[in-house]
């Protein structure tokens, strides 16, 4: 998808929200000086994440090791799963980072290990607050239910990952002797540490190429080696199985039991989503920037950013009109493809999406050329927003294809938008109308623009 292509260079712009601000750790060990690709690029994706628990569900199913666990929704129900086992409380938000996060109110740490008769104190510090990590920086994540687990006795701790590479074309096992820690510092600090094992996507894993290539190397005892390997393989089989784009595992365990998966995060290829409807009818917005959820109803690919100027774009010129922007000392609001097969009603919600946040955006440009996308209902979709939305900032429209078409329809429409042929021109316009309408807010006085004449 169009929104999956920009590339690290945006990275530092973009919001804060889930796995949309951050790449996995599976994702940076292969992007770093470390990593098993030298010419690795990190990319954004947007790809669908579950909470731990439905993800340790999902790996129970396989026949794979996991703690019994029950997700709580409210301390009393905390208390009640509390009273049964020896165990640990987990925060259930999509970040992560939660061991060291701060909640609302000041409970620290996102997992606890607790006695039975604390679960109920400590669950309702938890249940109905925002939790704050690295990964959410100053948004934070509510956290509506709390995942309470069997505490183990592990006697060792693993790192276990598989992810896709693209520089391979195909998926990467990744493992570590340390685990339960964070593993990006493990790669920076120690990158002997790392065990990388590429995985030939038509053949997948062998039993031997598990063992020697990975579980030997990642220091399992002997005994346990086999053990170790066979999760291993169905954690790849569950991989495959659901179109994942990551599986990690973080830590996996040794105890007098055997092999255990204390741990689940999986991210999941939203391009699957129509072959994976379980998987996808599990997904908890609540969890989302709500924007996302706006966009995926009306099939549009969106990303937000911390911009003054909304943009408009087909995929192609999307990060050219960032760029330009960027140029002549503006800044983006988002990225926002409306793809090529794109309406009028589209267009519409693509406008409310730019304006959802009414006191950053100061100001419009829509830069299509309509290749595929016809430039006449682009201008339908932009009359029908502005009137719908009663938007009073500065829209600076430049169109190509059918753009005669298009500009009649403007131009015959009572409402104030710029259209431009040059890009050049327009980003330059754009971004003097923005810091106008700042100027105007800062200093608290309305104002209206007459086109010229």
């Amino acid at each position: 998808m169009a929104a999956s292509l920009i590339c690290g260079r945006l990275t530092a712009s973009l919001r804060h929200s889930g796995t949309r601000s951050t790449l996995s750790a599976a994702s940076k060990v292969l992007g770093g000086s470390s990593g098993l690709f030298g010419g690795h690029v990190a990319q954004q994706q947007r790809n669908l994440s579950l909470h731990e628990y439905m993800s340790i569900g999902l790996l129970k199913e396989a026949g794979i090791s996991v703690p019994a666990g029950t997700v709580a929704s409210s301390s009393e129900e905390a208390y009640a799963v509390a009273k049964e086992i020896d165990l640990v409380v987990k925060a259930q938000v999509l970040a992560g980072g939660r061991g060291k996060g701060t909640f609302e109110g000041g409970l620290k740490g996102g997992v606890r290990i607790v006695y039975p008769e604390e679960a109920r104190d400590i669950s309702s510090q938890m249940i109905g607050r925002k939790l704050y990590t690295k990964q959410t920086g100053e948004a934070g994540r509510i956290c509506n239910q709390v995942f309470i687990c069997e505490r183990r006795y592990p006697r060792r701790e693993y790192y276990f990952a598989i992810t896709m590479e693209r520089s391979y074309q195909g998926p990467v096992l990744i493992g570590s002797s340390q685990g339960g820690v964070n593993i990006e510092d493990v790669a920076a600090e120690n990158p002997d540490a790392i065990v990388k094992e590429p995985i030939d996507i038509m053949e997948g894993i062998k039993m031997e190429q598990a063992i020697k290539q990975v579980a030997q190397k990642m220091g399992f005892p002997a005994a346990l080696v086999n053990e170790a390997a066979e999760n291993m393989i169905k954690l790849y089989n569950v991989f495959i199985k659901y179109d994942a784009s990551m599986v990690e595992i973080n830590p996996m365990v040794e105890d007098s039991s055997g092999i255990m998966c204390m741990d689940a995060k999986i991210n999941f290829d939203s391009n699957a989503e129509y072959r994976q409807k379980k998987v996808f009818a599990m997904q908890d917005w609540t969890q989302e920037d709500p924007r996302d959820r706006q966009a995926a109803k009306a099939d549009l690919n969106y990303i937000g950013l911390d911009g003054t100027i909304g943009c408009l774009n087909g995929a192609g010129l999307a990060m050219a009109t960032m760029d330009i922007i960027k140029l002549h000392g503006g800044t983006p609001a988002n990225f926002l493809d409306v793809g090529g097969g794109a309406t009028a009603h589209q267009v519409t919600e693509a406008f409310k999406l730019i304006t959802s946040d009414r006191k950053q955006v100061q100001a419009i440009l829509v830069n299509i050329f309509g290749g595929i996308m016809r430039c006449d209902v682009i201008a339908q979709g932009i009359i029908m927003a502005v009137r719908d939305l009663d938007l009073k900032i500065p829209i600076v429209v430049r169109l190509q294809t059918r753009v005669d078409d298009a500009k009649a329809l403007i131009a015959a429409s009572p409402l104030k938008i710029l259209a431009c042929d040059d890009l050049d021109e327009a980003a330059k316009m754009v971004v003097k109308l923005s810091e106008i309408v700042s100027l105007a807010k800062e200093a608290q006085v309305d104002i209206t623009f007459q086109l010229p004449i």
